[in-house]
């Protein structure tokens, strides 16, 4: 985003993606093995507008999978998943991973924050998913290149950050599949995650996303860093929501986000040490 971001009732939004989860064959690259995860999360489920039945696909997609590491692991084989299901959920954690948990950051690629965050990441060996709008990633080729070339997931989170709920269909379509079709000619595959912002999803929003190819992401521990409620605030909320297959959610544009840059190289290394692998999805 060009500007800092005020999402508008953002508290009751995120209620709606409060507690969600999905169950698909997803499964991370890491140092050790990984299960798949085989049922919904724990804890309570927000319901999704029921609606008419998902329309077909627009056109065959040429959308192919990324070969995504995980620490201290190799790259997997380039492979051409199957179209995913259109889902009621997003995806709000990982289960059944052991000690795994996922970082996320969302709205960049800043040029300001987004090269330090990669530096930090880079120093501990740890990979992350980048949920990139597509307006920056369109002014920062370089750095959607440099976020690949690390290993990094790369997601989907739309142009221009509206709130998905108010779009129509074809509005919201064309946030998603423009954004898609940047990352593509940009990092030479294209995503594979897509994440509403706000975390308001809608029907629309996970059909279009399924006819692109895309799984729908979600998170579990929010850091609130959008707040920029202190650095020592968000290494608490980290470390305190640790815990296998929780998905951590940070932002790297937006706004000020020095102390989401801060805070990374203070709890990343304490998630190490006390023996947590921080890792990547691919789809399979």
């Amino acid at each position: 985003m060009k500007y800092e971001k005020k999402p508008p009732g953002r508290r009751m939004l995120l209620n709606i993606a409060a507690g969600l989860g999905a169950a698909a064959a997803v499964r991370l690259i890491a140092a050790e093995p990984a299960t798949v995860p085989t049922g919904p999360a724990a804890g309570p489920r927000t319901p999704v507008a029921a609606g008419p039945p998902a329309a077909a696909p627009r056109r065959p997609s040429a959308y192919r999978l990324q070969p995504m590491v995980g620490q201290a692991a190799e790259a997997a084989p380039r492979r051409r998943p199957a179209r995913p299901p259109v889902r009621t959920r997003p995806f709000e954690d990982l289960p059944d991973l052991g000690r795994a948990m996922v970082l996320t950051f969302d709205d960049g690629p800043d040029p300001l924050y987004t090269p330090q965050i990669l530096a930090t990441l880079r120093r501990y060996q740890v990979h992350a998913m980048f949920f990139l709008c597509g307006e920056m990633a369109n002014d920062n080729r370089d750095l959607v290149r440099a976020i690949a070339e690390d290993g990094h997931v790369i997601g989907n989170h739309t142009w221009t950050h509206p709130l998905m709920t108010s779009l129509s269909r074809a509005e919201a379509r064309d946030e998603i599949e423009r954004t898609s079709e940047v990352l593509q000619r940009t990092a030479g595959e294209a995503p594979l995650w897509f994440r509403a912002p706000y975390g308001a999803w809608n029907r629309n929003t996970f059909e279009i996303g399924a006819e692109l190819n895309m799984e729908p992401m979600a998170w579990t521990v929010d850091t609130l860093d959008w707040e920029t409620p202190g650095t020592d605030a968000i290494i608490g909320r980290v470390l305190d929501g640790a815990a296998p297959g929780v998905v951590v959610l940070s932002h790297d544009a937006g706004g000020n986000r020095s102390q989401t840059v801060d805070a990374l190289p203070v709890y990343l290394p304490r998630l190490i040490d006390e023996g947590y692998r921080l890792t990547v999805p691919y789809r399979t």
